[in-house]
């Protein structure tokens, strides 16, 4: 079993606000599940997290982040939603992580 964090991609992007989260979190699952997407078997979603719009995805499989990770563009569609949004997908890195919620933290 690979390390969960190299499984895992950095979602930024999605609508905020618009659907209960639990939807929103369905929404995500089967997007990422698609194969026009790329995407694979989703072990986990994690939304919404500390910073609005954005969500981590793991995938079961390491190669299916891969193959996410190549995919030109991801546009978040579905009927629930209005329109389509496009995603931004990173490669989940605890270090960029960490320092972004260094940054969003106040000073003590």
């Amino acid at each position: 079993q690979t390390a969960k964090s190299a499984r895992t991609v950095v979602i930024t992007g999605v609508p905020d606000g618009l659907l209960h989260d639990d939807v929103m979190t369905d929404i995500l699952v089967i997007h990422f599940q698609m194969s026009k997407n790329n995407g694979g078997d989703v072990e986990e979603v994690i939304y919404p997290t500390m910073q609005r719009g954005v969500a981590y995805v793991t995938f079961e499989d390491q190669e299916v982040v891969d193959r996410v990770l190549k995919k030109d563009e991801h546009r978040l569609e579905d009927k629930r939603l209005s329109r389509s949004y496009p995603l931004k997908v990173t490669r989940y890195c605890e270090h960029v992580s960490t320092f972004i919620i260094y940054l969003l933290l106040p000073p003590l």
